[in-house]
């Protein structure tokens, strides 16, 4: 398995992840944009001490946001796909735990096959959050 130069996030690499989700909404045509990348990378930067933020490459090139406390991922977004880093980062944070869960927009059939093939399953239609006009679906995964 490749690592991908796999590391924990620092502060300095906020802006270019708030990059990576802002790239990822405008061509996502489903999605709705209403955050700059520079808004997206404070999002981050307030949850920063709370989540663990694992990030593929100098710069980086993609990035797992996951609180702990919860056992939730909040986020996975790679500026490539197809090339296995989401995957690294998925086992990466799979190490030494039983589950995960996490919410995933139901228009995006591409993460729901991955994270199938990763061994999540759906359990739940979440709907919509206040701020997040797409719908989302719960998944799951144990060990």
């Amino acid at each position: 398995m490749r690592d991908f130069g796999i590391r924990n996030a620092t502060r300095d690499d906020l802006p270019a992840l708030g990059e990576i989700v802002f790239a990822w909404e405008q061509r996502t045509k489903w999605m709705h944009s209403s955050h700059t990348a520079e808004e997206i990378a404070s999002f981050l930067n307030d949850a920063f001490e709370e989540r663990v933020i694992l990030v593929a490459g100098t710069p980086a090139q993609a990035y797992l946001a996951f609180d702990p406390e919860r056992q939730r991922i909040g986020g996975l977004y790679c500026n490539i796909s197809g090339k296995g880093i989401g995957k690294a980062l998925i086992d990466r944070i799979k190490e030494g735990r039983d589950f995960l869960w996490l919410n995933t927009h139901e228009p995006n059939h591409a993460a729901q096959k991955f994270y199938k093939r990763e061994g999540f399953v759906e359990v739940s239609n979440e709907g919509a959050e206040p701020s997040n006009i797409v719908p989302e679906l719960r998944m799951e995964w144990r060990r």
